[in-house]
């Protein structure tokens, strides 16, 4: 391994502690276990080896996930890791598109499917805070917009 690319590793294994963090991509995590069982049923899955994983994010159980949605979340931890926003919104939310528009759509597709079906899974939490920061949002937007008419 070269040694940019081992200083790369070493700052998102460094976010990845901060709690923040490790939270969202928990949860990222999650979302993606269940799409991955909902999609790929067919698939053999076995317990995610991505950079969060060796960190120790998902504890002793990180999800179980077929070849194609490790790869997904592997890609969304970094990504989640290297976010230059403090606070975080939801990438929904996000002036800065920090995926590559093929990854945008799956996560958008991924997230469609799995948001309902978490709050069966512990994130009802997660999801009334999601629900009041998009309506925050989208009365800042209503705010900019009748300000841009007068």
């Amino acid at each position: 391994m070269t040694e940019a690319r081992q200083q790369v590793d070493e700052r998102i294994a460094a976010r990845l502690r901060d709690p923040k963090v490790a939270h969202d991509v928990r949860t990222l995590g999650d979302f993606v276990a269940i799409y991955c069982a909902g999609h790929h049923k067919d698939r053999e899955r076995r317990p995610a080896r991505t950079a969060a994983a060796e960190a120790g994010v998902y504890g002793r159980k990180p999800p179980r996930l077929c070849e194609e949605c490790e790869a997904h979340l592997a890609y969304g931890e970094k990504r989640r890791a290297s976010c230059p926003k403090d606070p975080k919104p939801f990438c929904a939310h996000c002036d800065t598109h920090c995926y590559k528009s093929d990854e945008r759509e799956w996560q958008r597709q991924m997230m469609r499917y799995s948001g309902p079906r978490s709050v069966l899974r512990g994130h009802a939490i997660d999801a009334v805070r999601h629900a009041l920061e998009a309506r925050s949002h989208r009365a800042a937007a209503r705010r900019a917009a009748s300000t841009e008419r007068k």
